[in-house]
């Protein structure tokens, strides 16, 4: 009775382990989907943008960085009530959005430190991502200290705009890093742990919902790595 009993307990392991794997192989790809088409819309724009249009259209910037912000907060908060394509559409007119905004970065910044940027940030985003997948810490208790550190993050960062001092902006930055790293490997796990439950509860439209959702927590920190990672690493023309 006891062997049956253990056997039904690997089994079933080993199943929530396969349904895991699945789903953020889901995610994986729709993140890179999304990072692909970030891409591709900000080497387009910055092709045909000047350092001239670029301080003059410094007023259009925030305009779209405001809105990308509102995208992120419906898209999380209404996510369960959107239909599919939806969630999709969204996800994906964020990502082109987010393609013209940093198009300002690759006509700031040389080809050369932004290319050596991107391997760094797939280096090290690569290497908390396995190990949010493998590790057996829970990692629910780094949440509220991560999330607390964003929050300050987004503080400090909206204050420098004003003050434009540069020491407080590579003190954000080395912050930065630390909390997008570590997020990294939280959203992992969590997302794998979201991902078994969903795929063995939850239908074929609320999987892929899911799936978009962790695909947009991933790139964020993606993409928000490699912004503070380049303040480091980054040379301007």
């Amino acid at each position: 009775m006891l062997q049956r009993q253990m056997g039904r307990t690997h089994y079933s392991s080993a199943v929530e382990t396969q349904a895991s794997t699945v789903f953020l192989a889901k995610v994986f790809n729709w993140m890179a989907i999304g990072l692909g088409l970030t891409a591709i819309i900000a080497y387009a724009v910055s092709s045909a943008m000047t350092p001239q249009s670029l301080a003059a259209n410094r007023g259009l910037l925030f305009m779209l960085m405001f809105a990308e912000l509102g995208l992120v907060v419906y898209l999380s908060a209404r996510i369960e009530k959107m239909a599919p394509s939806t969630a999709t559409g969204l996800f994906l007119l964020y990502s082109a959005l987010n393609g013209v905004t940093l198009s300002w970065v690759l006509i700031i910044y040389t080809a050369t430190s932004v290319a050596a940027t991107f391997m760094v940030t797939a280096g090290m985003f690569g290497a908390m991502a396995v190990y949010g997948f493998v590790t057996k810490k829970d990692l629910s208790s780094w949440g509220s200290f991560l999330f607390m550190g964003l929050i300050g993050i987004v503080i400090a960062s909206v204050v420098n705009i004003f003050l434009g001092s540069s020491q407080m902006s590579w003190i954000i930055s080395g912050i930065g890093v630390i909390v997008f790293t570590g997020l990294t490997a939280y959203d992992v796990q969590d997302i794998t742990r979201m991902g078994a439950s969903s795929l063995m509860k939850e239908g074929e439209g609320a999987v892929k919902k899911m799936a978009i959702l962790g695909a947009l927590r991933l790139y964020l920190d993606f993409i928000n790595l490699f912004l503070m990672l380049l303040r480091f690493m980054g040379n301007r023309d």
